[in-house]
């Protein structure tokens, strides 16, 4: 049987049914990373875990050669040869967050999607790569490269698990994630979140801050923030806030007890590489309550939210804000929020930028417009931006293999996404979304439609097949 010879999509249509099975059992599964329920034997949590023996017991059950890497990480082999094929995936998934119409862990299917958390990131595209795989497996193709179904754990978070997997196994020579869009992301920006620290002085303004919270993830758009203060003004405040939301993309409830107010303000949540697709709870909150007079870090905090974090996905107001010709702007998300009077506040702003400057010059320039306020910066662990030219025959096959099974245009993309194609110096993204699909990733009411998913099943087979006969 030669690769001509075979219908691809007839292969992958074969398999629906199995699949969808196979993908339900993974979305039941709550895999949010939980490191409140972390053990030796569930190192980023339970779910996680059980999400990641799941898999590998698929993979058991078709034949594949499995291993368990600590709970951090799995694979499945398939073939022999003296070059190693990549396929990264991954079963975590972001919290669920608020607005469901659907349980997040509870999936079903509406209007041919698939309604669950972990759909469209990562495990509805991951089961169709791995039913690519299998569908080589099934018709016993010949190969001449070894491949490496990789499975990691917590790549929403610290990338913990593949750290570890690629501490004791070595780097796959080249490889695809099915985790971004079609038709290949070969560019992935560099990322870096800096930490804003306040105090928790609350003194010497006419209102006090008890308590600000909002967002679940750095990587998450916050759609709920939640304030709870103290005013004497506590009896204006519910038409002030009405007032200020009438012409703004949020909406939110006031609750007054005496002179204790809370508000709670929902935006729209979005991933955090693309924060203009979203709609940041905390920062219009913020900006709302900087009319209220408040005092010490809790006036730093709010203002520092206000003046220079509101409405600016691109940087300016930090004076970060950079552009590159392949891989477009810098983008920035001020993710998670936290502010009491008693351990004072923390704001993560998460930065995905181009090549043309470096986390260093972020932070430089973050520091410098925090000089007048009372904040401490740090940074958690940053990755420079990944890039394989569009003329490496890896990109050019996967383009081919897109461009011959849809019709459409196959170009190079950049994104400030970063998945696990960037693990691998020859690695790219690759899917599963269309031009056409509707992104939902980190947002309520995730879905991916089972038609995309079923095509690029097929796109991912013939891909996989290619680089590996």
């Amino acid at each position: 049987m030669t690769n001509q010879s075979i219908d691809w999509k007839k292969e992958a249509d074969k398999r629906k049914d199995a699949f969808l099975e196979d993908l339900f059992t993974l979305l039941s599964i709550d895999s949010v990373r939980d490191d409140d329920k972390a053990t030796n034997d569930a190192p980023v949590g339970p779910g996680p875990k059980e999400a990641l023996e799941a898999f590998l017991k698929i993979g058991e059950r078709d034949g594949f050669q499995t291993e368990n890497f600590a709970n951090l990480a799995g694979h499945m082999e398939y073939g022999e040869g003296d070059e190693v094929m990549g396929v990264l995936a991954h079963v975590d998934v972001v919290p669920t967050g608020t607005g469901w119409e659907t349980e997040p862990f509870e999936p079903v299917i509406k209007e041919g999607r698939v309604y669950a958390r972990g759909a469209s990131d990562d495990k509805g595209p991951g089961m169709a790569a791995y039913y690519a795989l299998k569908i080589i497996k099934d018709l016993e193709l010949p190969v001449s490269r070894k491949v490496r179904f990789i499975i990691g754990t917590d790549e929403e978070s610290g990338w913990k698990g593949m750290d570890h997997y690629l501490s004791v196994v070595d780097e796959p020579d080249f490889g695809f994630s099915p985790d971004a869009e079609f038709p290949i992301i070969n560019g992935e920006k560099g990322n870096i979140t800096i930490y804003l620290e306040f105090k928790g002085n609350t003194e010497g303004g006419k209102s006090k801050l008890l308590s600000f919270q909002s967002g679940l993830r750095e990587n998450m758009v916050p759609q709920d923030a939640i304030a709870i203060f103290e005013t004497p003004k506590a009896d204006e405040v519910e038409a002030a806030f009405h007032a200020f939301t009438s012409d703004k993309p949020v909406h939110g409830t006031v609750g007054v007890d005496g002179n204790k107010v809370t508000i709670e303000m929902v935006g729209q949540s979005a991933h955090g590489s693309h924060p203009e697709a979203g709609v940041n709870s905390a920062t219009y909150l913020a900006t709302f309550l900087t009319d209220y007079n408040f005092g010490g870090d809790a006036r730093a905090f709010l203002e520092v939210t206000a003046l220079y974090l509101h409405d600016d996905p691109e940087g300016h107001k930090l004076a970060v804000a950079v552009e590159d010709a392949v891989m477009g702007k810098l983008s920035s998300n001020p993710g998670v929020f936290s502010f009491t009077a008693d351990e004072g506040g923390k704001i993560s702003v998460n930065f995905r930028y181009p090549q043309g400057t470096t986390e260093e010059d972020v932070e430089e320039a973050v520091r410098q417009k925090m000089s007048q306020y009372p904040v401490e910066l740090s940074k958690g662990k940053g990755k420079v931006p990944h890039y394989v030219p569009a003329n490496d025959p890896l990109v050019q096959t996967l383009l081919g293999v897109y461009a011959r099974q849809t019709g459409l245009e196959a170009h190079e993309q950049v994104i400030g996404g970063g998945t696990y194609g960037r693990l691998l110096k020859r690695g790219v993204a690759y899917g599963a979304m269309f031009p056409d699909s509707i992104d939902t990733m980190h947002q309520a009411n995730e879905f991916m439609a089972i038609d995309d998913l079923m095509r690029a099943m097929a796109i991912y087979a013939e891909a996989i097949y290619e680089l590996i006969k």
